[in-house]
């Protein structure tokens, strides 16, 4: 049984920092790529941050510079740190892992930025 469950999200304000965390299991977390994704209310879910199964890293126009995405593939779980954040960024950020037709979701965290 496949499980992705994120930690990390919480209430900070502008200009701090949060680190996200995605525990993978069921899976073989070394062969799957992942993404970050958030959805803020009313908006559509967008993509923040995308890691490859070797590493390879790209980002929203939205997040680069302030943001770092990464995988501990010894832990089966990947990060989401976000640097200087502001109130645009508050969203439920969810990870995702994908591989050759497999698509698995995470329930999600909540991270809100207060002004």
């Amino acid at each position: 049984q496949v499980q992705l469950v994120e930690s990390g999200g919480g209430l900070v304000q502008a200009g701090g920092s949060l680190r996200l965390s995605c525990v993978a299991s069921g899976i073989t977390f070394s062969l799957y790529a992942m993404g970050w994704y958030r959805q803020a209310p009313g908006k559509q879910r967008e993509s923040v941050a995308f890691i490859s199964s070797s590493g390879s890293t790209n980002y929203a126009d939205s997040a680069k510079g302030r943001f770092t995405i990464s995988r501990d593939n010894a832990k089966n779980t990947a990060y989401l740190q976000m640097n200087s954040l502001r109130p645009e960024d508050t969203a439920v950020y969810n990870c995702r892992f994908f591989s050759s037709g497999r698509d698995y979701w995470g329930q999600g965290t909540q991270v809100t930025v207060s002004s």
